[in-house]
């Protein structure tokens, strides 16, 4: 089941299991916040875009009977998605399709799913920008092979009418985030601000937005907050990987 450089850790609060590597990828703080944000479908479909080693859909799968459907990009990365799928025994709920997320639409229908969630890469491909020099890890973090514009317009196409799309990114994409989900007939209706502890700047934002939905009822979550005074985990955060 382990390759080199491979280890097993666990989210104790879904009681998921998930393989792991720091030489490919390891999930961040970033995927658990966002399997806890969305609004869950009883049924129909799910999708996981840049699902990396899968961690954000395994996480979902505790809270919801759905089919969850995972698209990753890099070989070893789809490779280990589809070892924690086994693992965790969800293979009557998980797909794993290793492809470009740009086709999609060729795996799974326009207008069938009901969520789309998706921990994108968050820097822009600059001549300037400076990559981790792990090509595992530049791909994740960096537009490389797709872009915000790419997830938000595959994300519509997926999308049955009233459909969401969830995505965890960084603050100063924001005002970008907003502009091309209108763009592309996607209503935002929430965003929560994530901030590493009280008095510091958010480093993380939640963007939630319905599919040709009305542009009213957009709604500010309250702060969420990563650290406590102690440099503890929050409450919050606490129940999300360790359970109440």
């Amino acid at each position: 089941m382990l390759k080199d450089g491979e280890r097993i850790d666990q989210l104790y609060a879904e009681d998921i299991q998930i393989i792991q590597s720091n030489d490919v990828f390891s999930f961040s703080i970033d995927a658990v916040l966002l399997a806890n944000f969305p609004s869950l479908p009883k049924k129909g479909r799910i999708v996981d875009l840049c699902a990396g080693n899968g961690a954000v859909g395994l996480f979902i799968s505790r809270k919801t009977a759905t089919e969850i459907i995972q698209i990753e990009l890099q070989p070893r990365l789809a490779d280990m998605a589809q070892r924690n799928v086994q693992l965790n025994h969800l293979e009557e709920q998980m797909q794993v399709y290793e492809m470009d997320l740009k086709d999609t639409c060729q795996k799974v229908k326009p207008d069938s799913v009901d969520l789309v969630v998706c921990n994108p890469p968050y820097f822009k491909e600059l001549p300037t920008s400076q990559k981790n020099p792990n090509p595992y890890l530049a791909i994740a973090r960096h537009e490389i092979h797709t872009t915000l514009h790419d997830v938000i317009d595959v994300s519509s196409k997926l999308l049955k009418t009233n459909g969401r799309l969830a995505m965890v990114h960084r603050p100063d994409r924001f005002l970008e985030i907003i502009e091309e989900m209108k763009l592309l007939r996607i209503a935002p209706k929430k965003v929560q601000f994530v901030y590493p502890r009280v008095g510091k700047e958010a480093n993380a934002l939640l963007i939630e937005g319905i599919k040709d939905g009305k542009t009213d009822g957009f709604r500010i979550l309250p702060p969420l907050f990563t650290y406590d005074e102690t440099n503890e985990y929050t409450k919050e955060l606490k129940e999300m990987l360790y359970g109440r």
